[in-house]
């Protein structure tokens, strides 16, 4: 019960002070979230020193422990600027999202539609994973993204009023996959965030940083199934704007080896997804525990 009246007084705390946020202009709102979010680094020790721990192993040989601690600094920024940037959502529409995001290499898009097929646009957990959706859609590209219930319902049902809000339409993901199909079948966008370890959901062990991963199979498994293309994007930060950057579509093999197609597959988008992060170490979520699952020995 102590831990139910929590959530409730930190939901309505959030609420209120995301009620203030609304009242600034988003650069100003997202300077002072991202103080929280470095007050946050110093305040929960459990999420900061897996982050560290992560980042260690990942660049441990490249990089200074005060380096290392820097980063993880940075990414509880991130957080705060990317809380504070989805509470401002409802003020971003066409007259204006081209002053806060630029897109690079939306005719790849283009040319996915054209070939009628779907498009799954792979995201991941960097920079503000949650413009994703948001530009597409105020950009006219219909579609829907695959998302998570978040445990406390009040918290999940604010996030998709904020989503709602730009006609950003949810689909979760212990929902039927019929759904999901039924998007690319339409030829519309189908968005997936997959690089995270989520035991809940079919996967494969993949190279991530040198150690081995535990990967959703998702989006292969959907390109495969109907044909549509894989495309990696990332938003950004940089200097008070973000860069959206489309990627070519993941070029999938097909050996008529299932298994070890799915597993060379799911490691081609996870290089990918890796390069970014290598060159924007601060922008990606440390402090989740990406390698928790372990192959069990034989």
């Amino acid at each position: 019960m102590r831990h139910k009246y929590r959530r409730y007084f930190l939901y309505y705390l959030g609420r209120v002070a995301a009620s203030l946020a609304y009242l600034l202009p988003i650069r100003i709102a997202s300077a002072i979230a991202a103080f929280f979010g470095r007050c946050a680094f110093f305040l929960l020790p459990k999420y900061r020193d897996i982050a560290i721990d992560n980042l260690t192993h990942a660049f441990g040989s490249e990089k200074t422990p005060g380096e290392i601690r820097h980063i993880a600094g940075k990414v509880f920024e991130n957080l705060g600027r990317n809380a504070a940037e989805l509470i401002n959502f409802p003020k971003i529409n066409k007259e204006n999202i081209d002053r806060f995001i630029k897109m690079e290499g939306i005719d790849i898009v283009d040319g996915s539609f054209a070939r009628g097929k779907g498009t799954i646009i792979l995201g991941s957990h960097f920079g503000n994973w949650e413009l994703l959706g948001l530009t597409f859609r105020v950009k006219g590209y219909p579609g829907s993204t695959i998302g998570r219930k978040i445990y406390f319902y009040k918290y999940d049902n604010w996030l998709n009023h904020l989503r709602r809000e730009q006609d950003i339409n949810v689909i979760y993901r212990d929902e039927s996959p019929r759904k999901m199909l039924k998007v690319l079948k339409d030829n519309k966008i189908l968005g997936i965030v997959a690089d995270q370890d989520v035991d809940s959901v079919e996967g494969v062990f993949v190279n991530f940083f040198g150690r081995p991963a535990f990967t959703p199979v998702g989006p292969v498994v959907l390109a495969r199934a109907t044909g549509a293309s894989l495309v990696p994007t990332f938003v950004i930060r940089k200097h008070g704007h973000h860069r959206f950057i489309i990627e070519k579509p993941i070029e999938l093999v097909d050996t008529g080896n299932k298994e070890a197609d799915l597993v060379t597959n799911t490691q081609r988008w996870s290089d990918v997804i890796e390069s970014y992060i290598r060159k924007y170490p601060d922008q990606w979520v440390w402090m989740h525990r990406r390698w928790k699952t372990q192959r069990v020995k034989k």
